[in-house]
């Protein structure tokens, strides 16, 4: 489960610069070999460095590795951030900044909304440098699977920013699930508390001018330009809109569902269908609220499974939340008295059940806790990160030493799963395409669904002229 391909490659790397081959995959060649001191001298360019940007900047930064240029749209957020790192040059295009960088960088961090994630990407990766992008992967089905090939072809260290995938809990939650603690899983629920942002409507009237600070062109990238409209999407409430954002499910089911996903082999669902699905409202926006159902087959020997999903308020049912510890029935019941949302996931097994609390997965507790008072973990199965901060920083440290080529494990959200994780539930996005009750079928292998060919013009996009993916 973890990318081990990155320290081959270096030790194979490190071994040839006496003998003239370049030193990064893609990248260099004889005429400009780095010494090899320069394996442990990494430096960054990153891309969108307001909100999750900002941190992930800093955390990169703060591994030892060298931030030689910082991109964002908006100038007033770039300003802000170049004061804290006054040497990196400053750029609103990533092209520009990719075009002008390229030799004097080895590595990519991509936090910008969904719809760019992969046109600076598989640029970046092509180049050969070493991608950490925030979840979800990518904006469209599409567009994760060419990620995950192209890392692939190219070799490089790729990390996505699920930063559950660093916590010991969620490890453990993994093995214990694997080892049969609470034998065959038919049913997967999982809740969540977004969006906290505006969905369910339409377009708004007219336009206001661009801020002399905001780059507006760059900003809109791949996607079919529209007027600018102060609040409407920048900075924040693009996530709603269906050509920026992924809505609730891809904002945080790459989270929430990572843990099961891993554990359950959940990938490539044979169909999902929109049980509660209001649609996406005039082409626009993804509803307010839903309820999706996904399908998997049996798969190296584990049972069929259907994996449900909750957004907006939505919960599963009472009998289902009844299986809950007391404190956590009555935390949901306040919660939702107060008009409050609350997320959650709940994993059904023959044998008993596994209740997270967290939205990333490091919490567990085994269901009925009286069943499980003398339970004792499996013997370990996945690596630990022996680094003790919080759990970005502990995914920052392990794709910069992976870089280096220095923890042997690898990247543990590395594209090659992170690719499977984000198709698997940017398919529920298809189900919104469709109407309430309609069972989409998913053929993985080809990327289409067979009997609602409808939808089938959604799993990509054409892309705006000079934004095309590698250009």
């Amino acid at each position: 489960m973890a990318s081990r391909t990155n320290r081959r490659l270096f030790l194979g790397q490190s071994a040839a610069l006496t003998a003239g081959v370049g030193y990064f995959a893609g990248t260099s060649t004889a005429a400009d070999v780095k010494p090899a001191s320069a394996l442990n001298a990494l430096s960054a360019a990153c891309i969108g460095v307001g909100g999750k940007g900002g941190s992930d900047t800093s955390h990169i930064g703060e591994q030892g590795v060298s931030i030689a240029a910082l991109c964002d749209v908006d100038g007033d957020t770039l300003s802000k951030k170049g004061r804290e790192f006054p040497d990196a040059q400053k750029f609103d295009d990533f092209r520009e900044m990719l075009d002008k960088m390229g030799d004097k960088i080895d590595i990519v961090t991509c936090s910008t909304p969904d719809h760019t994630h992969a046109a600076a990407c598989v640029k970046a990766m092509n180049m050969g440098k070493h991608i950490y992008c925030q979840k979800p992967l990518t904006w469209s089905i599409q567009e994760a699977r060419l990620m995950r090939e192209t890392a692939e072809k190219t070799g490089v260290v790729t990390q996505m920013g699920n930063q559950g995938s660093s916590e010991d809990g969620l490890r453990e939650a993994v093995e214990v699930i694997q080892s049969g603690a609470i034998g065959d899983v038919t049913e997967v629920h999982i809740w969540s508390n977004r969006p906290v942002w505006p969905q369910g409507g339409g377009r708004p009237a007219g336009e206001d001018p661009v801020p002399e600070s905001l780059n507006w062109d760059a900003w809109i990238g791949p996607a079919p330009m529209r007027p600018y409209k102060k609040g409407a999407y920048h900075s924040f409430n693009w996530r709603g809109w269906v050509d920026f954002g992924t809505g609730a499910l891809g904002d945080m089911a790459c989270h929430t569902t990572n843990m099961p996903v891993r554990a359950l082999q959940l990938w490539d669902p044979v169909a999902v269908t929109a049980v509660k699905n209001p649609g996406i409202v005039e082409g626009e926006q993804y509803p307010g609220s839903s309820s999706l159902m996904f399908e998997f087959p049996e798969r190296d020997g584990l049972p069929a499974c259907k994996f449900y999903w909750y957004d907006g308020g939505n919960l599963p049912s009472e009998e289902s939340l009844s299986m809950l510890p007391q404190s956590f029935q009555k935390r949901i019941a306040q919660q939702r008295a107060g008009g409050r949302k609350t997320s959650g996931s709940l994993i059904l097994g023959s044998k008993g059940a596994v209740f997270s609390p967290d939205d990333y997965g490091a919490k567990y507790y085994l269901l009925p806790q009286d069943d499980f008072a003398d339970y004792q973990v499996p013997d370990q199965t996945l690596p630990r990160i022996p680094f003790k901060a919080g759990g970005d920083q502990r995914q920052k440290w392990e794709f910069v030493q992976t870089c280096k080529g220095e923890y042997e494990p690898g990247t543990f959200s590395g594209f090659d799963i992170a690719g499977r994780l984000t198709e698997t539930i940017l398919v529920g996005n298809l189900a919104m395409r469709a109407g309430e009750g309609q069972r989409i079928e998913w053929n993985a292998k080809d990327l289409t669904s067979p009997n609602v060919t409808a939808v089938n013009e959604f799993v990509g996009r054409e892309y705006r002229s000079g934004w095309e993916l590698g250009s």
